[in-house]
């Protein structure tokens, strides 16, 4: 049964490439960078994120996603500028006098690397972009930053995964072994962001290209790459000196697909532990955990539970973000800019 349900999924997508293409992150929250490209050198320091995603797990040929992005700023003067600008021993780092302070960075470059591996069966799609930003300041506490990515995407079918013995595949895709095509491909974005909100708006896959996974053997119906839009908005509530309050909210489009919304919200006590929700409408709900190890390392987990008819398949998707921060000299423990 789960073999079957994987081989539809996979020729669905195979055949009309007209589904989502990009892989779903639930913690983008942590890592904006990931769906878009304006956040290059958004703090001040390097960052580095290494993530696994085990999206259904217990199904066969469900989608697993791992992912390795590298980013920091270029001439980006710190902002540390008065003696209240570090913590002050006992208070909280990320307290009232801290965002009280909040200034937003002098105009700097960002550059960072996104490679992204995402596997559904027997298709598999590799891709690396290197990204490019620049951050300038609209008021003293308001910044807004514009950024662009290139780079390839190889996708790949495994034709010999759809071998279920008693099913006919089609000879053009079945007797051709690994077929692979490799494409060209860019994003681009907008980041509004302040101490207490962001607006971000990019775009991924924004060059529209032919897949079909037919070798050429036959040509009467070819896929194709379709663009996929991201709006993320987010706020955050000082609820008392100890606690922030982060709601957001990410809206996605992918024509020929429905909108679809997901809302968050992250509880952080100072800048040690959070706790955290999602709800994906109509799709999934997920708790979410994470904790900054030190002002080097930070982890972040989530489990997903889907609402629809699958959820009788799976046991559930599992995601694991690890943090790695270089040149952390001022010793910020948790993101400045990215909450």
């Amino acid at each position: 049964m789960n073999k079957t349900i994987i081989f539809c999924l996979g020729i669905c997508c195979a055949a009309n490439c007209t589904a989502q293409q990009k892989p779903h992150y639930t913690q983008y929250i942590l890592n904006q960078y990931i769906v878009n490209p304006a956040l290059s050198g958004i703090e001040n320091y390097v960052d580095i994120k290494l993530s696994h995603r085990h999206q259904w797990s217990g199904l066969n040929g469900a989608p697993v996603t791992t992912y390795f992005t590298i980013q920091g700023p270029i001439g980006k003067k710190d902002y540390h500028t008065t003696a209240t600008s570090f913590a002050v021993p006992g208070e909280n780092p990320r307290g009232q006098r801290y965002w009280e302070n909040y200034t937003a960075p002098e105009p700097h470059h960002g550059i960072g690397l996104q490679v992204i591996n995402d596997v559904a069966g027997p298709l598999n799609n590799f891709s690396a972009y290197g990204t490019y930003a620049y951050h300038i300041g609209l008021s003293p506490r308001t910044s807004l930053s514009a950024g662009f990515g290139a780079g390839i995407s190889r996708f790949s079918l495994k034709s010999s995964s759809l071998d279920f013995g008693n099913t006919t595949v089609d000879p053009a895709v079945y007797s051709s072994g690994a077929v692979n095509t490799t494409k060209f491909d860019m994003m681009a974005g907008l980041y509004l962001y302040s101490a207490d909100y962001f607006v971000g708006l990019s775009a991924q896959q924004i060059v529209p290209s032919r897949l079909d996974f037919s070798d050429h053997t036959i040509t009467t119906g070819a896929g194709k790459t379709v663009p996929h839009i991201f709006v993320t908005t987010g706020y955050r509530f000082l609820l008392n000196e100890d606690f922030n309050l982060l709601p957001s909210v990410m809206v996605k489009y992918i024509n020929p697909l429905p909108i679809q919304i997901e809302g968050n919200v992250k509880l952080q006590y100072r800048d040690l532990i959070w706790i955290g929700g999602s709800y994906r409408y109509k799709d999934s709900f997920a708790g979410m955990m994470g904790v900054n190890i030190s002002n080097k390392v930070n982890l972040g987990y989530s489990y997903d539970n889907s609402t629809g008819t699958l959820n009788n398949y799976n046991k559930g998707s599992h995601e694991l973000v690890l943090g790695f921060i270089i040149g952390n000299k001022y010793d910020d423990s948790c993101p400045r800019n990215v909450w």
